[in-house]
């Protein structure tokens, strides 16, 4: 099947999130299954950079862009990045200046990458390609849907999906976006793109695309009701039928500790003296005493409250207020979760350790390094570092909510007793629930002598979340849509 994979950042090209391990990894399994899949990343200067084979196309006539092709970095699959220097070629993240601000001109630079990705759909691109599905993902690839449908431009054109990696951010502009982007006035109703008098990214692609999918089957549940659904509930819950949740995967290429070149010392389930190298190394790195009993607790993610850094900083106050843990922080995001974060470094010196910004060999070394990985999220899609955490033997504390209740299994006596304890699990979201829950991971800790901490660790390492399950899925859903002749690709 020849399918178009379109995202605003891929791993390897440019990262700011969960989006881009995924962009880079489905493509690449779904592509391990000779189908022929193709990914399209707007062209910013990173992305530019990293482009392995790079080479400029031509481009169709009259265009302020033109495609640049190659592959992904150590891999075998095709990327077309945009490159439109006006929306592209700009410091900063994708999405946001050097000052943390988001770009004021986003409305035009996603409205435009839709626009591209529309021309490569209808194989107006100069490519003599043209997919029979187009994957679609977050807000920043909602209008493509729009720019295809059928209804309006009377042309033939591929069948779409539209992936929620995060139905909290929408994609959302002021109305007279409307007219900027040259959208006709028609679609301007709570029924299609009007969203609380803003123009809505998100519920674009909610709405047009054949089919919707989300990164968990309880996120997939969540959203469809009004605690969860971030306003979009009621038209989520319209298209229930064209709804699926499907588990991201892990890229155990990249994340398993038996062969990770990041981290101090390589380990296994049938081996895990390597974790105690790890940890030593890790606390040397962020400044804390080297103890090795002492429990370590790790976060990694963005420092804003769907994450819980504030519930983490709250219930692990008194633990190193009284020198029972050591944390180590890494993340950025909201200035006041920054400051307070690294206030917690100052006040605790040698029992906290912090770094603001992102650090993939840092991410990996704490996954390798700590005894608990924290992931206390208000909500949470489907995340990818518990699922990290559990190859590393590191047990996650989560709140139970999307894909991690979909993941971590509870130490509770019971899950203990039939070996399907993987981490530690609380509900609802509250300070004293995750302190609950890390009383009872610290207990299991202190008690590793009788053999349950070894085994919890164990189970989780032995559990597969790689992306195989998950590409099946969604070929599976690829074919019900459009159920062609197919062609196929050498992986």
């Amino acid at each position: 099947m020849r399918i178009l994979f379109a995202s605003s950042e891929a791993y390897g090209l440019t990262k700011t999130g969960g989006l881009a391990d995924v962009s880079a990894s489905l493509p690449v399994a779904l592509r391990r299954r000779r189908q022929d899949v193709r990914l399209v990343v707007p062209g910013y200067p990173e992305a530019c950079s990293q482009l392995a084979h790079a080479q400029p196309l031509p481009g169709p006539p009259d265009a302020p862009w033109q495609l640049i092709e190659g592959h992904l970095p150590g891999t075998k699959l095709p990327v077309y990045l945009v490159d439109w220097p006006e929306y592209f070629q700009r410091a900063g993240n994708p999405y946001s200046a050097s000052n943390g601000m988001d770009w004021p001109d986003n409305a035009q630079r996603f409205a435009g990458f839709a626009r591209a990705i529309t021309a490569i759909a209808r194989d107006k691109a100069g490519l003599d390609w043209a997919p029979e599905l187009v994957h679609l993902n977050d807000w920043q690839t909602g209008l493509v849907p729009v720019f295809l449908d059928p209804e309006r431009s009377g042309l033939p054109r591929p069948r779409t999906i539209f992936t929620i990696h995060n139905l909290a951010y929408q994609g959302l502009f002021p109305a007279k976006a409307m007219d900027d982007l040259g959208l006709p006035s028609d679609l301007w109703t709570p029924d299609a793109l009007e969203f609380h008098d803003h123009l809505s990214f998100m519920k674009a692609g909610l709405v047009f695309a054949d089919a919707i999918t989300t990164v968990s089957p309880t996120y997939a549940r969540e959203i469809q009701e009004p605690e969860s659904g971030m306003g979009l509930d009621g038209v989520l819950r319209a298209r229930t039928k064209d709804l699926y949740g499907i588990l991201n995967g892990v890229d155990y290429r990249a994340w398993d500790p038996s062969r990770d070149r990041h981290i101090a010392r390589t380990y296994s389930a049938e081996d895990l003296s390597g974790k105690a190298e790890n940890k030593a190394a890790l606390q040397k790195r962020m400044g804390l005493e080297v103890d090795p009993d002492v429990p370590l607790l790790g976060h990694v993610g963005r420092m804003v409250e769907q994450k819980g850094v504030d519930l983490i900083h709250a219930a692990c106050t008194p633990l190193l207020e009284s020198g029972r843990v050591q944390l180590a922080l890494v993340g950025s995001g909201q200035k006041d979760l920054e400051h307070a974060t690294g206030a917690l470094a100052r006040t605790y010196t040698g029992r906290v350790g912090v770094h603001i910004g992102y650090d993939e060999p840092l991410a990996h070394q704490i996954e390798a390094g700590a005894d608990l990985f924290l992931m206390p999220s208000r909500f949470e899609p489907c995340g990818l570092n518990q699922m990290y955490s559990l190859r590393y033997g590191t047990p996650p504390v989560v709140h139970a909510t999307g894909g991690l209740a979909d993941t971590v299994v509870d130490a509770t006596p019971e899950h203990l007793a039939d070996g399907t304890a993987n981490g530690f699990s609380f509900t609802p979201d509250t300070v004293s629930a995750l302190t609950q829950a890390l009383e009872s991971a610290l207990d299991l800790y202190h008690r590793r002598a009788d053999g349950r901490w070894e085994q919890l660790l164990r189970t989780g390492m032995g559990q597969e979340f790689d992306w195989s399950t998950s590409a099946e899925h969604y070929l599976s859903l690829y074919r019900q849509l459009a159920p062609r002749k197919r062609q196929t690709a050498t992986a």
